[in-house]
C-alpha cells in the first residue's frame, strides 16, 4: 500500500481508502459479520482512512463500523463521518445539531475522537449558514479537541469554491468529491490545482460512479440519464468480451493521479476489498485503458446534478 499527505493536514492516508456505506445496506442487503470482516481485511491490508456517515443506511453503517473497530488500537485507522444530512430529504446543518450530531457519532462508533468531521452533501445547504453557521461549529470543536480536521462533500464541483473562497485559510482541510474522477467523468482533474494552492487535500469516492463500471450495474435510485447508463454499460461490456474488469482499470485510473490523496472505494465483501487492493498495486494494462476511455468519449464528463438551484452544476448530458 502506498500513502499520501492529506492536504495540509498532517495526516498520511493510504491511495485506497475504505467507504464504510454499505456496512448500512445502501447497495444490497448485507450481512453485519461479513461486513465487519471486510473491515478487518481492509485494515489488515494497510488501509489507514476509513470514512462514513450518519446517513448511511439510517445509522446502521457507523453502527456495524463501530462493531468492528472495537478491540482495533486506534491507531490503526483515521476515521472520518460527517454531519448534516441524516435521512433522506433530511438535512439539519445548524450548531446545535453538529454538535449533538458528533456525540450520536461518537457513541455508535466506539470512540471518543473523529479525525476528520464533514459537512455532508453542502448542495443541499444555504451555503451561507454552512459558512457562518456550521464551519464555525466545527471550527470550535477542533479547538476543543473533539476533532481533528474539518471537510466538506458534495457532488457539484462549484459548492467547493464558493465555500473555500469565503472562509478563512485553514477552516476548510479536505473536500471529498464522488463520480467526477473515473474513467468517465474526470471534471475533477479541473479544481486540483486551486485545491494545491488552498492547502486542501482531496478525497475522491465512487471511482466506479455508484455502479456504472460494473458487472452489477446502477441500482434503481441513481440518478444518471439513460444515456450515461447505456454509455457506461458499453464499455464493461468491451471489458468482459475481452476477459478484463473494468472494476480494475477504474480504480487503477483513480489512484495514478497524484494530485488526490485517496480514493475511497466501497464494499461489504472480504474478497472484494483484497482484490480492489491487489488492483491498485498492479500495472496499467495502457492498451486496454486507452481503448476502454475511446469507448466512454461519447459520455466523457456527461454528468448529473443535484441540490438547490444555486448550487447545481451546469449539467452536460
Amino acid at each position: 500500500m502506498h500513502y499520501r499527505p492529506l492536504g495540509q493536514t498532517g495526516l498520511n492516508v493510504s491511495i485506497l481508502s475504505y467507504g464504510a456505506s454499505p456496512l448500512g445496506g445502501v447497495f444490497r442487503q448485507t450481512d453485519d459479520s461479513e461486513g465487519i470482516r471486510t473491515v478487518h481485511a481492509a485494515l489488515d491490508l494497510g488501509i489507514n482512512f476509513i470514512d462514513v456517515s450518519p446517513y448511511y443506511g439510517a445509522t446502521k453503517a457507523e453502527a456495524v463500523l463501530g462493531q468492528a473497530l472495537q478491540g482495533v488500537r486506534r491507531d490503526r485507522y483515521i476515521l472520518a463521518t460527517k454531519v448534516g444530512q441524516y435521512g433522506d430529504g433530511q438535512f439539519d446543518f445548524s450548531a446545535a445539531r453538529v454538535a449533538t450530531s458528533l456525540d450520536e457519532s461518537c457513541a455508535r462508533l466506539g470512540v471518543d475522537y473523529i479525525d476528520l468531521l464533514q459537512c455532508h452533501d453542502i448542495e443541499f445547504a444555504d451555503l451561507n449558514q454552512i459558512v457562518d453557521e456550521t464551519l464555525p461549529a466545527l471550527v470550535r470543536l477542533r479547538q476543543a479537541g473533539r476533532i481533528g480536521h474539518i471537510g466538506i462533500t458534495g457532488l457539484p464541483l462549484k459548492v467547493f469554491p464558493a465555500v473555500i473562497d469565503r472562509v478563512e485559510p485553514g477552516v476548510v482541510e479536505t473536500i471529498l468529491s464522488f463520480c467526477r474522477y473515473e474513467l468517465n467523468d474526470s471534471a475533477l482533474e479541473s479544481l486540483l490545482a486551486y485545491f494545491e494552492q488552498k492547502g486542501v487535500g482531496v478525497i475522491n469516492a465512487s471511482p466506479t460512479g455508484m455502479g456504472l463500471l460494473t458487472e452489477r450495474g446502477v441500482p434503481g435510485w441513481h440518478p444518471a440519464p439513460q444515456a450515461m447508463i447505456e454509455g457506461s454499460r458499453r464499455a464493461v461490456e468491451y471489458c468482459r468480451s475481452v476477459g478484463a474488469d473494468i472494476v480494475k482499470l477504474a480504480i487503477q485510473f483513480a489512484v495514478s493521479q497524484p494530485g488526490i490523496a485517496t480514493t475511497l472505494v466501497g464494499t461489504a465483501s472480504p474478497d472484494n476489498i483484497r482484490k480492489n487492493v491487489a488492483y491498485a498495486g498492479e500495472p496499467i494494462d495502457s492498451e486496454l485503458m486507452a481503448r476502454v476511455l475511446e469507448l466512454l468519449r461519447p459520455i466523457k464528463n456527461h454528468n448529473f446534478t443535484r441540490g438547490r438551484p444555486e448550487n447545481r452544476d451546469p449539467i452536460v448530458a
